[in-house]
């Protein structure tokens, strides 16, 4: 890890009703977005399928989905933020930056 390398943290929840290929693929499409643009993943894993506190687009529930990862430059999480904002698979997400 070098000096600039900061830690990162993205969750994100997919539609409840995809089957599971479907949400392999797209899980894997987004692990591929961000280490094609210089992020390191160090864990990306389903966390829980869980109710929403309020509907969001019909859905009661989703899959969240929790990745840990480190980055010497915000252009992965940029390029990953875009691509989730646009993707009707993906009913929210959130990226945190962890602070040392």
């Amino acid at each position: 890890m070098s000096e600039n390398t900061t830690k990162y943290e993205v969750l994100y929840i997919i539609r409840p009703d995809m089957e599971e290929a479907s949400k392999k693929a797209l899980v894997e499409q987004f692990d591929q977005i961000l280490t094609s643009n210089g992020v390191t993943i160090n864990e990306s894993k389903d966390w829980a399928k869980r109710r929403l506190a309020y509907e969001i687009n019909d859905y009661k529930e989703g899959i969240y989905h929790l990745v840990d990862m480190e980055a010497d430059d915000a252009e992965g999480i940029n390029e990953f933020d875009r691509l989730a904002k646009i993707n009707d698979n993906i009913l929210r997400h959130m990226i945190t930056k962890i602070e040392d």
